[in-house]
């Protein structure tokens, strides 16, 4: 018996990488699994139907259920052409992961008008692409599910050259946190992943050691906890951003120093009162 057996489950981006690993993890854990990549390269030109067959191709290999979906996540269509997919080969989804991304990356002063949107649209626009046909599915079908959304360390910490990456997949957590409360009602759980692994989007990024990614950081990594989540085992979580990588899962948290509060003049505070406030430690939380 699997964690998963008698779900459905959609992964966009699936055809290599990460996304790769999360559909091949679900379906070992009995999921039936849509493997949904445009198969574009790194940049998001192009397009390749073979990589999203090739991960059905192993999924079916292992014994499991897979279809493949070369659909773009950037249009309304294309997130409803998903959906239609899964409901046409199995009827129903219980887990959406929100997975496919490229990378346009340059410093601010670099960044285009098309390099920002191109960016803004696979990643954020994308989750809303897929996200609403799904969500209101699971909504109407009433049984709950679970979308899990991938955010980025870029996006919640920052990083060099990631302005339009960053601010797409700060977008996400946003976006993921408020659908979280929305969920509730219908017992769909939201989560946010911020991933780090190597693959073909990170793996000429900074910050990697070539001589130890390879093992360290390798994809399969991240994908235990996208099971755990969509399982039954999670049933009680919801709303929760998780680093993930290198064999470490911590909870990521926006969080708000105690602060001061002046409760005189109307609580209007003067700069320099709010300077020297701020010297002492009083507003600022600590490094």
């Amino acid at each position: 018996m699997g964690l998963l057996d008698g779900r459905v489950a959609i992964v966009t981006g699936a055809g290599g990488g990460i996304g790769r690993e999360h559909a091949l993890a679900l379906a070992a854990e009995g999921a039936a699994v849509v493997v949904n990549d445009l198969g574009g390269s790194r940049d998001g030109s192009g397009a390749d139907p073979s990589l999203a067959d090739a991960v059905v191709e192993e999924i079916r290999s292992a014994g499991g259920e897979a279809v493949a979906s070369h659909a773009s996540v950037a249009t309304v269509e294309g997130g409803r052409s998903i959906l239609d997919c899964a409901l046409e080969a199995f009827d129903q989804v219980d887990v959406l992961v929100n997975n496919a991304g490229i990378l346009r990356d340059k410093s601010f002063a670099k960044t285009s008008e098309e390099l920002w949107d191109s960016v803004i649209s696979v990643h954020l626009k994308g989750a809303y692409c897929v996200t609403h046909p799904v969500f209101v599915h699971m909504k109407e079908r009433g049984q709950g599910g679970v979308i899990i959304n991938t955010s980025s360390t870029s996006g919640l910490d920052g990083n060099f050259g990631q302005c339009n990456y960053g601010a797409a997949k700060a977008g996400v957590a946003g976006f993921t946190r408020c659908l979280a409360q929305e969920g509730v009602k219908y017992g769909i759980r939201c989560h946010i992943l911020a991933p780090v692994a190597l693959s073909r989007l990170t793996e000429d990024l900074p910050g990697f050691d070539r001589s130890e990614a390879r093992d360290r950081y390798a994809p399969g990594l991240v994908s235990p906890l996208v099971v755990y989540l969509a399982s039954d085992l999670a049933a009680q979580l919801t709303g929760k951003t998780f680093f993930v990588g290198g064999g470490r899962i911590a909870e990521m948290k926006v969080v708000t120093h105690t602060g001061i509060s002046k409760e005189s003049e109307g609580g209007l505070w003067t700069p320099e009162e709010i300077a020297e406030r701020m010297s002492s430690g009083e507003i600022l939380l600590p490094d």
